[in-house]
């Protein structure tokens, strides 16, 4: 169980915990206010990618020549890691939801967090951990202004803000997801 404690500890996950869930009840707060309209995508979006670059800081240790010492194999605990991360953030989210406001299904955020997640990862592997965020962010920022999904490269670009069920979304979050985790599973954090 040390193990456990000292892996959360190196990887700042109470930290990242922490700017989860204030940032979740932050949004969960504005949605009661009526920040958004019934069904408005962008508040529960905001949240799980608030979410997952809070814990994106973690996708990297703090001494990468410890890390390469470690007993157990990093291709399992990192594709776990970067799953666990998107399942506390979507739960997160789900858990403030069901305290107040109903913001997004859950097969929104379950796309949205994989998806996120994926992006996280991704970043982690071209920029390191420190940078892993700025991918996500910058794909939230360019679909809050991107033109109204028409076309298939719209959709694809907007995917985040795109109903539960839609193929371009839904296929988009999937492919983030599965590439993101698999190239940090197997690369690891960009040194």
């Amino acid at each position: 169980m040390r193990w456990l404690t000292l892996y959360a500890r190196s990887r700042h996950i109470p930290a990242s915990l922490a700017a989860v869930v204030i940032s979740a009840v932050a949004v969960g707060a504005l949605a009661r206010d009526g920040g958004g309209g019934p069904g408005d995508p962008r508040l529960p979006v905001l949240v799980l990618a608030t979410g997952a670059m809070a814990v994106s800081i973690g996708l990297s240790g703090q001494d990468l020549a410890l890390d390469r010492t470690a007993a157990i194999r990093w291709v399992p605990r990192r594709a776990a890691h970067v799953l666990l991360c998107g399942a506390v953030v979507g739960t997160v989210l789900l858990t403030v939801q069901a305290m107040g406001e109903d913001m997004a299904t859950t097969a929104f955020v379950v796309r949205d967090s994989a998806g996120l997640m994926g992006l996280v990862a991704l970043g982690a592997v071209l920029s390191g951990g420190q940078y892993a965020w700025t991918l996500p962010f910058a794909w939230l920022s360019f679909s809050f202004f991107a033109p109204p999904p028409t076309s298939a490269p719209t959709q694809v670009a907007s995917w985040m803000l795109l109903p539960p069920g839609t193929v371009a979304g839904t296929w988009t979050a999937l492919v983030l997801a599965v590439a993101g985790t698999a190239a940090y599973a197997v690369a690891g954090p960009r040194r």
